[in-house]
């Protein structure tokens, strides 16, 4: 069992920044990958950015330049840097763990909502 606590949402101004951040209950040595979706209301979940095995990194086209992960290995923990948001990126961002044992754990959520 994984469990996953998410901080750091917010109200911000389009072209405003926020951090989320994501502590695991365990090493996130342990985990094939990790990172974050969000599901904006009415559509459904998507990625937005990852780290798999050997610290690979992916995004979403959506999100290439402006938000960047990175992860705090000696405190389990994963950020989401978000920079110059958008109306668009309004959504409950989800923290996210897969292991090939065990499979998926989910966070809580945490709400991001971008002002226009």
């Amino acid at each position: 069992q994984v469990q996953l606590v998410e901080s750091g949402g917010g109200l911000v101004q389009t072209g405003g920044s926020l951090r989320l951040s994501c502590a695991a209950s365990r090493s996130i040595f342990s985990f094939n990958a990790i990172g974050w979706h969000r599901q904006a209301a009415g559509k459904e979940r998507e990625l937005v950015a990852a780290i798999t095995g050997g610290g690979r990194t992916n995004y979403a086209d959506s999100v290439k330049g402006r938000f960047t992960i990175s992860s705090a290995n000696a405190k389990n923990t994963v950020y989401l840097q978000m920079n110059s948001l958008k109306p668009e990126d309004t959504a409950v961002y989800y923290c996210y763990v897969y292991t090939t044992l065990s499979g998926d754990y989910w966070g809580q959520g945490t709400q991001v909502t971008v002002s226009s």
